[in-house]
């Protein structure tokens, strides 16, 4: 098994969208999908985020990091939310993305998690991060 990460993309077109559904139906819907995901035992994690305009930007591209609040970039940029699975493959990781319920104009990427075991595990750090999950029980 591996871990994928389902990133949720908002367009203009999909927050237009999404601002015309009850919460209570919004709510409905993705705890019906979460439902499928844990019964299936794929779920590993899943969050949404809150608001572009609460959240602040930390930009490193100078000498010293700049702090800038929220809203910032365009909605395309952002993501909203995401969800952790535990699946064989990218092309399963594909098939449950492909059943999200998201809202039209919506984009979900996918991305692999690497194991800590494909890291050189010479390394000291590598060694007090394995060190760290092993006590805290995440392996």
């Amino acid at each position: 098994m591996a871990k994928y990460m389902l990133i949720m993309r908002a367009t203009d077109e999909s927050v237009e969208a999404m601002s015309k559904v009850s919460f209570d139906e919004m709510l409905t819907t993705m705890g019906r999908y979460n439902e499928e995901l844990k019964n299936a035992g794929v779920l590993l994690a899943a969050e949404g985020l809150d608001e572009a305009a609460k959240g602040v930007v930390i930009d490193f591209t100078g000498e010293k990091p700049v702090v800038t609040d929220g809203p910032y970039g365009e909605t395309k940029e952002l993501f909203g939310g995401f969800y952790l699975l535990d699946v064989p493959s990218m092309a399963e990781a594909v098939e449950w993305g492909k059943r999200m319920p998201l809202m039209n104009g919506s984009k979900l990427e996918i991305r692999r998690v690497p194991s800590i075991d494909e890291f050189p595990q010479d390394s000291e750090w590598v060694a007090k991060e394995r060190a760290w999950r092993e006590r805290t029980g995440q392996l």
